[in-house]
């Protein structure tokens, strides 16, 4: 580090001297500064007397400047070597500004301003010279060195070396993060985006709305009516009348009621009337809509006055400092365009010279006049750096700076891409058979245009060819694996060579061999139907009704899941949750925790972090929050509880809500993604710890919270680490936040140890003794040896319930189906029922609660689930646990550049874990279908934290946005591998969310503010510059959840059939959004659902999504519009996110992807399956039997240049390319020839 800083130092004197002699030598440069070093000298005299005296003449000026930066750098290593540091004090200047801040980008476009401040009358200023970006990018990387305000401990030699190796990950973090908070937001929604939001509503929401209103409404009228009477009874009374005048009065007291019950009639004939008339205003408001939608397009986007003026060379406008920097401020104005920020360097704040520090003369917040000098697009345009200086802004978007005026949008338009549906290669032959033979004439062919009489031509486009671009970011110059760098790898998570290793391979062979064997006995049934029935079903173009025959045929080979005992015992009457008959006080004073309840809080109030320990079960996570809230933790503030799963977090909100005795959202409520369920009054909030972190981003203090419950720490999420690392600092910051960290496991130590060596506190469970069983050999099939476990326990041991513990969804309802088949057969030896039933997390809610329902006498449940069972389930009743030793974990992908799901051994932690489930009832029994060699030997001792295997591009945007640049010093509790983190860095550097000096872009810190993938992020914020921002919302909900289809085993041709009315040629992107269009132009109806075989489950999903993006969208002022039926713009908008995920078409089978050239292919449920268009990008890479592209959609190359220049670029004319000279010659086949005979090396001359 101290080598940058110095060639830092060097930079910016060689600066000076060029503006001062226009000579830029860093000799000279490098020569004065040890001049003035060795020296010591104290005044500018002096050093201007040194220069003279060694032939080097400057002004006084220059010498003071020189002298002035060189003590600059000198305090800042001092400070730097004094450890802690806080905010760098600017009292001392003859400044008016108080103090410095950070700069939030409000626009990708950096524009210079010559300022001049309200005092003063003239407006002055100059062109910035060529020195000024690179000044400003030198600045921005030694962003005062060490006034980090953080404690940094000594480096230990392997940090000092990776700081050395990696100067990129070890970038100087920002000494005042720049927080979104400064980022301008709206603060209430606009019409357009209530518009929106209210073309999401079913007809029955709007219902509900009028009936609520009306009843709010009706109660306001009682209560009114009601306080008018007691006004008339209070001053109508006189108690000194006599009895004649009491009883007159007592009369007219009746006549009151029949005169009151008159008004109610006339009240409930009026409210006749206004439904009637809330009925015409219904159907009226449609029309209303589309009229406030079009008055909505003509209003300025951002919704800036008349009074503001167009962004021109030249033009003065009022401004705001919204920061100082060393190198100049930058200001705010308000335009046509919206707000822009520009730089105002320090040679033009004043007339008479540069002014060396900004802060002396302007402060934060102070309003100034500039005028506009001209754009420096070297500055800021990330996305398109091709772009011209001084060039028309309306060419270009102001948030990605792509190109709006797209020559290629008239160029597909005119080629009618649209119309033109893509024919399969098998469809071509087809179509050139019928033409040869005469069948088809010329004006048949479907490439014949009847406007102009002539054929379209289809094949000649140019061929445009793209490679990828060997430059790396220049601050990772050296460091990649481009570059032959020897990266550390992502963490391993099993041994390749172990009997569990090889038992999760064979596994999934096993798994393969059971679908192709299941899949083969299919087609031979299929095969054995009638010739003339099976006709229709090849036929492509089947009359009406024959392919459903065929279809009802070929459906007779599936068998389909039978349902099991347990559901059809217990029909349509499921309840949810657990029967009881105690009362919630009851229930809370049985927990364990109870007891300990004083104890507990002694213990928070005498530390400021806490590490609970406490088994699954014991309250701890529904109690703690309660006892705190009634200790008086949440005056003034609220107590947080994280939750690493969305499921966890909204039904223990939902039990504490219960037990807290108010409505869910009130004083309890919970936040999970695109779902916000609290109020002003909430005091106690349960949420992700994914959520928690974005709100760390806007306050990094958490000045909201006074209490933080860290729950399931043991879990080790991403999110939960990166919390660590916040929280630790916070706490540093803030005495009065308290912090407790809890675990369902006995690794208490670790999380003491790096909190500072906190207190931990014990909470009993009510735990049995448990028998643990090995195998003595290697089991090669573990669903086999589960299976047969589960039957020899329900047949030879004592009554019990049994817990299953396989892998995923597929595993376990292959279990289930399997388990209830062999029962049938043990049918004749009478043995007791066995009821399996699966539990995983797509599983609706619904069918997850009849867990914990008690079998009925006689019967034996057997749970088959994940390892959600472990921790997150308190299931009562199990006996017996069955333990293969595999779970599956999402792991990093460095070939792919992505997250793929793996089956794995478990940790020992896991196993134990997994053991206890059996005594929590009575002594029960644990058998482990792996030996103890590899139980001691095989498995780790704890699980490997989520950050050291998975992608961390998302993790590392959102340090980024916190100031955290330095990524190998931040406090992690598990450092993750170097090879992610610069992964991570390349990426956000490809989606150009980084710069060249590794420092967030204004388009980074838009892309942290969306709750998505960057990936996603990018292409959102490119779709509003684009126009299309409505599409891609919907495109983005859509892609967030799982599969919209289903298809039936027993109408699988049905639902081919209506799932092939929405395809679109574009590709997947645009048949999800044909779907949800079509979906909301049926009302949202769940019938529509039924009858195209669309879930209407997952829609809902979606739309909350898009509800949410909505919102999220319209705060921060993004315009959300629509493209019509242009495509075209929405394609190239989802290029921008995935283009790292572009593929072109391999000439001899599938698809090469460009960046690795892995070999994919589309798959077979795609809208462009056997399409094979030329260039394709895609969402997801799975891997089955083969590496299968999902959601796939087309795109131009040209495209792929335009919008990742730092990732492709096109290929040389001149030069054969890559791609070229990897393509293999296959020549035609000729049976009188040997293969290679056609190889001139072959040839007999």
């Amino acid at each position: 580090m101290e080598e940058l800083e110095r060639l830092e130092l060097v930079t910016g004197v060689a600066r000076l001297l060029k503006h001062y002699w226009d000579a830029e030598d860093k000799d000279l440069a490098e020569f004065m500064i040890d001049l003035a070093e060795q020296e010591k000298v104290e005044d500018a005299e002096t050093f201007q007397r040194l220069l003279k005296e060694n032939e080097a003449e400057a002004s006084k000026e220059l010498a003071e400047k020189i002298l002035e930066v060189v003590k600059t750098s000198g305090k800042s290593k001092q400070q730097k070597r004094g450890g802690s540091l806080g905010p760098e004090s600017e009292s001392g200047g003859r400044a008016k500004a108080k103090d410095s801040f950070d700069f939030l980008d409000d626009d990708d476009d950096d524009d210079d301003f010559g300022m001049g401040s309200d005092e003063e009358e003239g407006v002055n200023g100059a062109q910035i010279g060529p020195a000024a970006p690179a000044a400003a990018a030198a600045a921005s990387n030694s962003r005062n060195g060490g006034a980090a305000g953080r404690e940094r401990a000594p480096d230990d030699p392997l940090t000092a070396e990776k700081s050395r190796r990696f100067p990129g990950l070890a970038v100087p973090d920002d000494p005042e993060n720049p927080n979104l908070e400064g980022r301008e937001t709206r603060p209430e929604i606009s019409r357009r985006a209530e518009l929106l939001l209210d073309d999401e509503k079913t007809e029955r929401e709007r219902q509900r709305e009028a009936s609520e209103q009306q009843r709010k409404e009706l109660e306001e009228m009682r209560e009114r009516r009601r306080r008018g009477e007691q006004d008339r009874d209070r001053y109508g009374r006189d108690r000194g009348r006599d009895r004649d005048r009491s009883r007159e009065r007592s009369r007219d007291r009746g006549g009151d009621r029949d005169r009151d019950r008159r008004r109610d009639r006339d009240y409930d004939r009026d409210d006749r009337n206004e439904r009637e008339r809330d009925r015409d205003f219904d159907r009226h408001r449609g029309r209303d809509r589309d009229r406030d939608r079009e008055t909505e397009r003509e209003r300025e986007p951002n919704g800036d006055s008349g009074h503001s003026q167009a962004l021109e060379k030249g033009a003065i406008f009022k401004g705001e400092v919204q920061r100082l920097m060393e190198y100049g401020a930058f200001v705010s104005i308000s335009s046509t365009d919206g707000r822009r920020e520009g730089l105002v360097h320090a040679n033009e704040i004043k007339q008479d010279g540069r002014v060396m520090k900004p802060s002396d003369v302007l402060k934060r917040g102070q309003s100034v006049w500039v005028k506009v000098l001209g754009v420096a697009d070297d500055i800021g345009s990330f996305a398109n750096p091709s772009r011209p200086v001084g060039g028309v802004s309306e060419e270009f978007g102001s948030i990605t700076g792509i190109r709006l005026k797209d020559k290629s949008f008239e160029d597909l338009k005119t080629q009618n891409a649209r119309g033109k549906k893509l024919m399969s290669d098998y469809e071509k032959w087809e179509i050139s058979q019928m033409k040869q033979s005469g069948v088809l004439s010329s004006d048949d062919l479907p490439d014949f245009d009847p406007e102009t009489g002539v054929h379209r031509e289809t094949d000649t486009a140019e061929d445009f060819e793209v490679e990828v671009a060997d430059n790396e970011p220049a601050f990772l110059k050296g460091q990649t694996t481009r570059a032959g760098a020897q990266l550390s790898p992502v963490k391993v998570i099993a041994n390749p060579d172990g009997s569990l290793a090889r038992a999760a391979h064979t596994q999934s062979a096993l798994a393969k061999e059971r679908k192709e064997a299941k899949e083969a006995s299919e087609r031979t049934l299929l095969d054995s139907i009638p010739k003339d029935m099976n006709r229709p079903w090849e036929d492509p173009n089947p009359d009406p009704g024959e392919r459903t025959i065929a279809a009802a045929f070929q459906g007779l080979g599936a068998q389909g899941y039978e349902m099991p005992e347990w559901k059809r015992m217990y029909g349509k009457n499921v309840s949810y949750g657990p029967k009881v008959t105690k009362s919630i006080k009851e229930q809370r004073e049985s927990l364990p925790i109870f007891n300990l309840r004083d104890q507990l809080l002694q213990a928070i109030k005498d530390n400021q972090v806490l590490i609970v320990i406490g088994e699954t079960g014991s309250g701890k996570t529904t109690q703690m929050t309660q006892y705190m809230a009634e200790a008086g933790y949440a005056m003034g503030g609220i107590i947080g509880c994280t939750q690493p799963r969305r499921v966890a977090a909204m039904s223990i909100a939902k039990r504490v809500a219960e037990e807290y005795g108010c409505r869910l959202g009130q004083e309890v409520g919970y936040s999970i993604r695109f779902e916000d369920c609290t109020s002003p009054e909430t005091v106690i909030k349960y949420m992700t710890d994914g959520m928690l972190l974005r709100e760390a981003l806007l306050d990094t203090k958490l000045g909201r919270y006074n209490v933080i419950m860290l729950d399931e720490a043991h879990e080790r999420t991403i999110s939960t680490d990166v919390l660590f690392g916040l929280l630790k600092k916070a706490i540093k910051q803030r005495k009065d936040l308290k912090l407790i960290v809890t675990s369902a496991t006995l690794d208490a130590e670790k999380f003491s140890s790096y909190f500072f060596n906190s207190h931990i506190f014990t909470i009993p469970g009510r735990t049995f003794e448990v028998e643990i069983m090995y195998v003595k050999e290697p089991e090669t099939d573990y669903m086999e040896a589960a299976m047969v476990t589960v039957l020899t326990i329900h047949l030879t041991e004592p009554p019990g319930d049994i817990l299953v513990f396989l892998t995923g969804q597929e595993e376990i309802e292959t279990a289930c189906a399997t388990l209830h088949e062999r029962m049938r057969k043990l049918e004749s030896q009478n043995p007791p029922p066995l009821m399996p039933m699966p539990v995983y997390s797509a599983l609706p809610s619904e069918m997850q609660s009849t867990i914990f329902e008690p079998a009925p006498p006689g019967c034996r449940k057997c749970i088959v689930a994940t390892n959600i069972a472990e921790a997150s389930l308190t299931i009562d009743g199990i006996y017996f646990v069955v333990d293969p030793g595999f779970a599956k974990v999402k792991s990093f992908n460095a070939k792919t550049g992505m997250d793929q799901l793996l089956v794995v051994p478990i940790s020992q932690a896991n196993a134990r874990q997994r053991a206890g489930r059996a005594g929590r009832t009575g002594p029960g029994k644990c058998y482990r279908l792996y030996t103890e060699a590899a139980y001691r030997n095989e498995m780790l001792p704890t699980s490997v934290p989520e950050i050291q295997r998975t992608n961390l591009a998302n993790t590392v945007l959102l340090l980024k946005a916190m100031g955290v640049n330095d990524l190998l010093h931040f406090d992690f509790m598990d450092p993750p591998p170097v090879q992610t983190m610069i992964h991570a860095l390349e990426s956000l550097y490809e989606l150009s969310a980084l710069d060249d000096e590794g420092l967030l872009t204004p388009l980074g810190r838009r892309m942290a503010e969306l709750p998505i993938e960057p990936q996603l992020s990018k292409m959102l914020l490119t779709a509003v510059d684009l126009k299309c921002s409505d599409e891609v919302i919907t495109i983005c909900a859509m892609l967030q959840v799982q599969n919209v289809f289903y298809r039936p085993r027993d109408k699988q041709a049905l639902a081919d059939q209506k799932k092939s009315k929405f395809h679109q040629p574009e590709g997947d992107h645009l048949t999800l959004l044909e779907v949800y269009k079509a979906w909301a132009q049926n009302k949202f109806a769940p019938s529509w659902c039924f009858e195209n075989f669309v879930q209407n489950r997952t829609l809902r999903k979606a739309q909350d999504v898009r509800k949410q993006l909505i919102t999220h969208m319209d705060r921060y002022k993004f315009e959300i519009v629509t493209a019509g039926k242009d495509y075209n713009r929405v394609r190239k908008a989802i290029c921008a996110g995935f283009f790292r995920h572009a593929c072109k078409r391999d000439p001899q089978e599938g698809y090469r992807t460009l960046v690795d050239h892995q070999q994919v292919y589309i798959y077979p449920g795609s809208s462009i399956y056997q399409k094979n268009p030329d260039w394709i990008i895609y969402h997801e890479l799975v891997f089955t039997t083969k590496e299968y592209l999902r959601e796939c959609c087309t795109i131009e190359p040209y495209w792929l240049v335009e919008l990742a220049p730092n990732l492709f670029k096109k290929a040389d004319d001149t030069k054969l390319s890559r791609r070229k000279q990897r393509e293999r010659i296959e020549p035609l086949y000729n049976r009188y020839e040997e293969p290679n005979m056609w190889r001139l090396s072959r040839r007999r001359w």
